[in-house]
C-alpha cells in the first residue's frame, strides 16, 4: 500500500493550498481517512479525520479554515486549507485506516508571515 501526498509549499499567510493523498496497491476496504500535521520540535497532531460516510472533526486550531474530503471511487483525501496563519507550517501527513494504519511521506507547508 502506497499513500502519495502533494499539493504542499510555500503561500503566504491568508492564502491557499489543497493538499491530495493518493492510495494505491492492495486496497482492501478504506475506513477513515485523516491528515496530521507536525511542526519542528513539536508532536504530530491531528488536523482533521473524515469517516467512509463522510462525517468529519477537526482540531480546534483549523476549524472553519480547513476542509477534508474524500472521494472513495480514487481513493483519494483532500484538505483544503484556507485563510492559512504562519502558525499552520508543518509537515502534513496523510493517514488511513485499513485494519491498520497507513502513513504518507509528508508534505510541507510553509506559510511566511
Amino acid at each position: 500500500v502506497q499513500l502519495v501526498e502533494s499539493g504542499g509549499g510555500l503561500v503566504q499567510a491568508g492564502g491557499s493550498l489543497r493538499l491530495s493523498c493518493a492510495v494505491s496497491g492492495s486496497i482492501v476496504s478504506i475506513s477513515t481517512m485523516a491528515w496530521y500535521r507536525q511542526a519542528p520540535g513539536s508532536q504530530r497532531e491531528l488536523v482533521a479525520v473524515i469517516t467512509t460516510g463522510g462525517n468529519t472533526n477537526y482540531a480546534d486550531s483549523v476549524k472553519g479554515r480547513f476542509t477534508i474530503s474524500r472521494d472513495n471511487a480514487s481513493y483519494t483525501v483532500y484538505l483544503q486549507m484556507n485563510t492559512l496563519k504562519p502558525e499552520d507550517t508543518a509537515v502534513y501527513y496523510c493517514n488511513v485506516r485499513m485494519g491498520i494504519y497507513y502513513w504518507g511521506q509528508g508534505t510541507q507547508v510553509t506559510v511566511s508571515s
